[in-house]
């Protein structure tokens, strides 16, 4: 059978399709990648006008090229977030005139979050749960030519256009992840889509101006928080247990690692994008830790950092190994907001967060980031004057990243802001997108400097409510967010961080050398901090048998790629 797996989304990151690429081609070698990235978001250009966003938009006739490209597999599944929802749609209906007879599923967040709306699709069917072990399943009812609508984590379409929602597999448990093959990242035959050239294949330079030096990677599953606003309110909805943190072993990721830079050895950074990678539990930490410095050696980031689980203890570790810079969800300074979001983190713990996190930084890590959300149209001006003065008071240095609030259909956070009477579509729009008002350019300021109190406090006299009329600042703003990227680019570049820096520069540097010899030579190291006692009546799970690099990744065997 051959299979054709699509991902569209902002750039080819895309950590949760790769993990599925991989299994797929495991079950069925005929299987091959393409990716569809519509607007390169991440550009000088879109970040100082404040524009940048998922623009998930194409012309008829470059659906036409993207179908043509699809054309003659005889499964094709898709795999998108709610913002290429109306995309997906558009093409699946193009494919489907064009190819009626190709077997069409629908897969990733959005069927899952919005399943109702994804079915509307001219597909056969769409995945609403985990998808690595049930697609199995499905390909083998397929091959068999039986029909597979009894299938478990799928809905489907029945012969008479009926829908035949199914329930959900227990969700996948630690040992079942250790099974898995190692993500697709730069297999033989993937497939990028070019604006008026239709898929081609991909090139070194295509990660390069996607991801710079550094590799994404996911170690584990789940959150214990049910924030309102984020998509995993719908996966706990299906199952409770998704709170909890499931992940491979260590040894598993540690060998995940070494296996992309036996394929693109430029790779010198590594982030990760785990919901909640501090609550791992500090042994599998410390086990994580100790593997990684010994047998991988390079900087890593990690993204997934809950005020709550922010640990004197489990930083020490990380930053030994080689942990260099963090990202934190604040969300907001607001005990009013952060309760409504459902978010238990309220403004001292955030400043306690900050203060561990403080303690690192500029020695050894780069200036933390702290995602901060705005322009909530229930937010008092209260509300958003809490935001600063939170930030005004956190420990320096850090940095921001600024959102837009943005309301994913069929979430928590949708529904209480219907019951608030506000219009969702009113708020749709791309949360890159940062209106230049006087409370947003306050934020881009304090992620420069700390203005004195006096001036702060006359700043503040400007500041409204997203929903109240106020003036606008766009020259300002663009000079504003110049001096914001300009000051983060430095402090990556000090540290020789090209992740946020993509394109040739950072490879450039690695191939002088320059990067190595910074790594090796000049960044600072943290003694290993005192082993931590064990508590005399913990319980050890067994260790989990470690699967090797399995050969259903073709660019695992593959010579390295270096340009």
């Amino acid at each position: 059978m051959k299979i054709a797996l699509v991902s569209l989304e902002d750039g080819i990151t895309a950590c949760g399709f790769r993990k599925f690429a991989a299994r797929a081609a495991e079950l069925n070698e005929d299987t091959t990648t393409y990716y569809v990235s519509t607007s390169r978001w991440a550009t000088v250009r879109g970040a100082i006008k404040g524009t940048m966003g998922d623009q998930g938009d194409l012309t008829s006739g470059q659906i036409d090229e993207i179908v043509a490209g699809l054309r003659g597999a005889d499964l094709v599944g898709f795999s998108s977030m709610t913002g290429y929802a109306k995309l997906t749609h558009r093409i699946i209906e193009r494919l489907r005139e064009t190819a009626p007879d190709t077997y069409l599923v629908w897969g990733g967040i959005h069927p899952i979050i919005h399943p109702e709306d994804a079915i509307t699709a001219p597909v056969d069917a769409i995945c609403t749960g985990e998808g690595e072990f049930a697609f199995e399943q499905l390909l083998r009812r397929l091959e068999a030519g039986e029909r597979p609508t009894d299938v478990k984590n799928f809905w489907f379409r029945d012969g008479d256009g009926e829908v035949v929602r199914n329930g959900f597999l227990p969700l996948m448990t630690s040992a079942m992840m250790e099974e898995l093959p190692f993500p697709s990242y730069g297999a033989d035959g993937e497939q990028i889509y070019r604006l008026g050239h239709g898929f081609e294949d991909m090139t070194l330079d295509d990660y390069l101006a996607n991801d710079g030096l550094s590799y994404t990677a996911l170690w584990s599953i789940g959150c214990p928080f049910h924030c309102t606003y984020c998509g995993n309110t719908a996966f706990i909805a299906n199952d409770r247990t998704y709170k909890k943190i499931r992940h491979p072993s260590a040894r598993y990721i540690v060998e995940e690692i070494k296996a992309v830079r036996r394929r693109f050895p430029h790779l010198s950074q590594v982030s990760f994008l785990d919901d909640s990678f501090m609550a791992i539990p500090y042994r599998q930490i410390e086990e994580f830790a100790e593997l990684w410095h010994d047998e991988v050696g390079l900087p890593f980031a990690v993204y997934g950092v809950i005020p709550n689980y922010v640990k004197q203890d489990k930083f020490e570790i990380l930053t030994w190994a080689g942990m260099n810079r963090v990202r934190m969800g604040v969300q907001s300074g607001s005990e009013r907001i952060l309760k409504f979001y459902q978010r238990p983190s309220p403004p001292p713990k955030i400043l306690a967060a900050g203060k561990v996190i403080a303690s690192f930084s500029p020695r050894y890590h780069i200036p933390p980031a702290y995602d901060i959300i705005m322009d909530n149209p229930i937010e008092t001006r209260q509300d958003v004057v809490d935001t600063l003065e939170l930030l005004y008071e956190m420990p320096r240095p850090y940095t921001l990243l600024i959102y837009s609030l943005k309301v994913i259909p069929n979430t928590e956070l949708a529904r209480a802001m219907e019951e608030e009477g506000i219009d969702l579509e009113e708020i749709s729009s791309s949360y890159l997108w940062i209106p230049p008002r006087a409370g947003n350019l306050l934020l881009y300021l304090l992620a420069i400097v700390r203005p004195p109190r006096w001036l702060f406090d006359r700043l503040l006299t400007h500041v409204r409510a997203s929903s109240e009329p106020q003036k606008e600042y766009p020259r300002l703003g663009m000079v504003l967010r110049t001096g914001y990227l300009a000051k983060r680019a430095l402090q990556h570049l000090w540290f020789m961080d090209f992740s946020i820096i993509p394109g040739r520069a950072g490879y450039l540097a690695w191939r002088v050398g320059a990067v190595g010899f910074w790594q090796k030579h000049v960044r600072r190291r943290m003694e290993r901090p005192a082993p931590k006692p064990r508590p005399k009546r913990e319980i050890v799970l067994p260790d989990v048998a470690v699967i090797p690099p399995s050969p259903a990744d073709p660019a695992l065997d593959k010579p390295p790629i270096v340009g």
